[in-house]
């Protein structure tokens, strides 16, 4: 994975043939053109739990048409990180009740959810001219 500066306060991730483009809100100096990294970060936790639920659905053959996930969450207002995220995977009255709660079990196994619980331990270096200073 690359970052790049892109102009303003665009800054863009380069990923197997992807670019995810991000950008500041107005009130922080950008043009709001793109999601904030950390909106894309609390993003990645439901579309990750929405891949658990499709790929839940579709080996079932049960249509995921009418099937939504809501994330919501709650801030520590003075650190400004979340102290709750709660998913909620909304279905069509007609679902059937066998499989809900199997449902919320593999929405449980999404690895970002995973990946937060067992928090990796960071390095971050600078490098030059291929030799890396720390």
């Amino acid at each position: 994975m690359e970052i790049t500066f892109d102009g303003g306060k665009v800054i863009t991730a380069h990923i197997a043939g992807h670019e995810i483009r991000t950008d500041q809100p107005v009130k922080d100096g950008g043009d709001n053109s793109a999601p904030s990294p950390y909106m894309l970060y609390l993003a990645s936790i439901g579309t990750c739990a929405g891949v658990y639920v499709k790929s839940f659905c579709d080996q079932r053959g049960i249509s995921a048409d009418g099937i939504s996930l809501v994330q919501s969450m709650e801030f520590d207002k003075e650190k400004g990180v979340p102290t709750l995220i709660k998913i909620e995977i909304k279905v069509p009255k007609d679902f059937p009740d066998k499989y809900r709660r199997a449902m919320v079990n593999v929405a449980e196994l999404c690895a970002v959810k995973k990946s937060i619980i067992n928090a990796p331990q960071f390095e971050i270096v600078t490098a030059d001219n291929g030799r890396d200073v720390k």
